[in-house]
């Protein structure tokens, strides 16, 4: 669909609202903490983590020689810019990059000039550097083992996809997507990668940082914190980077060149950004939630169509709730973290020091760190999986994060209560039909949602 009106949007009439009490899944720590016999018959077992087998990266510091690995870089952006060095820093000599694609040429340039002042001295040849809409096709085709998929978050599934038919190791940013319609197209190719014996890590880098996998294994080998009852996540920051119109850009360069301020190419700050943190959530909890019920609005956001802070209650199918909240405006009280509730204690991430605090706030675990950069370390793993042939496919477990973090936009931009299961059946496509470098009417379409005024069609 060519703008934002969710009017013509397939919703369950479902409009139950989810009760206050217990809204912030906060445990009171009770007698089995102690398994004492107060607790009552089977009280400790209720109280305990359900031990999980949980599949860590290989988390090696140096990877393992073999054949040279060449990339391809799809988006060469920030973004793309970053992650080529990461995976320049993760594999050193044993990788190169031979390629690089993207729409626009001075982002290109920009990247070339920064391979080759990099301590590999990466010179990409003018035959391997490719502009446009197709690009991505032309790097899939030029002899690369692996790609780098950073273009702007719409872009994804349709590259993910080809990627995978043309059996292609893939590093791919988050998100993965930014409607129901593209992560359906994300899972269905991670299912092929998966059959082709592909290996694919997505950016979520915390599943790949040291001080976050020792938390969550003492929490599955330790019982570390009992059952958790709830969590919050937060990603609250300061606004990020807009670009100003300039006469001689087409609608569509401006809106690329902005694409963080553009639902439609970046899924709002909630799924480009938040998602991290709902990730994590879906990892410790090992599972993802089933409804939620959410607001957000617009206070300082100066282009594009999105909200700039939302709150989201989401609902398990055990019936706890976590708060989820993010925003991007400057000047407020700002942070990162994640914080599960559980019967015996609580296990937080407040200031990037992932530990397990009891009630009365003594520190009872303290998770180790590594000095290698998850950044890096992410790309060191996906080294290491293809030389050892390690299975390894994060694609699917990033999607269902990424359709958590949808659910909680669209309950926020319709005022409504979303399921789950609405939004995987869901035949919402955000976007233009055709990308072409030119004008294409979308910006006088394109509307900031206002929660209540949008009807929703069953």
């Amino acid at each position: 669909m060519g703008n934002n009106n969710f009017s013509r949007r397939k919703f369950l009439a479902s409009a139950a609202t989810v009760g206050a009490a217990g809204a912030m899944g906060v445990g009171t720590l009770s007698s089995c903490t102690s398994g004492g016999e107060s607790a009552g018959r089977g009280a400790t077992a209720a109280c305990d983590w359900v031990k999980r087998d949980l599949k860590f990266p290989p988390l090696l510091d140096t990877v393992p020689d073999g054949k040279i690995l060449k990339a391809g870089v799809i988006g060469c952006g920030g973004r793309g810019s970053g992650a080529a060095i990461n995976f320049l820093d993760g594999g050193g000599k044993t990788v190169t990059i031979t390629a690089l694609g993207d729409v626009f040429d001075d982002r290109l340039d920009s990247l070339r000039k920064k391979l080759l002042n990099h301590e590999s001295k990466t010179e990409i040849a003018d035959e391997n550097c490719f502009i446009g809409f197709d690009a991505y096709e032309k790097v899939l085709n030029s002899g690369v083992d692996i790609v780098i998929l950073a273009t702007p978050p719409k872009f994804r599934p349709q590259q993910f996809e080809a990627a995978v038919k043309a059996r292609k190791h893939v590093f791919m940013e988050k998100p993965v997507a930014v409607d129901p319609v593209g992560v359906r197209q994300i899972i269905a190719a991670a299912k092929m990668a998966d059959a082709a014996g592909l290996k694919v890590v997505t950016g979520t880098q915390r599943r790949h940082e040291l001080s976050y996998i020792n938390l969550i294994k003492e929490l599955n080998d330790n019982n570390g914190i009992g059952k958790i009852t709830g969590a919050n996540v937060y990603w609250n920051g300061g606004k990020l980077w807009h670009r100003n119109n300039k006469p001689d850009w087409s609608e569509m360069e401006w809106m690329i060149r902005n694409w963080v301020n553009w639902t439609w190419l970046s899924g709002d700050h909630i799924v480009e950004q938040h998602v991290h943190n709902l990730d994590v959530a879906n990892w410790f909890i090992g599972k993802h939630p089933t409804k939620a019920l959410g607001f957000g609005s617009r206070q300082r956001r100066v282009t594009g169509d999105q909200y700039d802070n939302f709150s989201i209650d989401y609902v398990y199918d055990d019936g706890m709730h976590i708060h989820s909240m993010c925003r991007q405006i400057n000047s407020c009280t700002n942070g990162v973290y994640e914080i599960f509730h559980g019967t015996k204690a609580i296990a937080t991430t407040v200031g990037h020091r992932p530990q397990i605090i009891d009630s009365e706030g003594n520190q009872l675990f303290l998770a180790e760190k590594a000095e290698i950069s998850p950044y890096v370390q992410e790309h060191k793993d996906l080294i290491t999986c293809i030389r050892q042939n390690i299975p390894f496919n994060e694609a699917e477990q990033t999607a269902l994060s990424v359709m958590t973090a949808i659910m909680g936009r669209v309950s926020a931009y319709t005022g409504k209560e979303v399921t789950f299961e609405e939004m995987m059946n869901s035949d919402m496509k955000l976007g233009p039909d055709k990308y072409i470098m030119g004008d294409i009417g979308y910006m006088a379409k394109a509307k900031v949602p206002v929660p209540g005024t949008l009807e929703r069609k069953k």
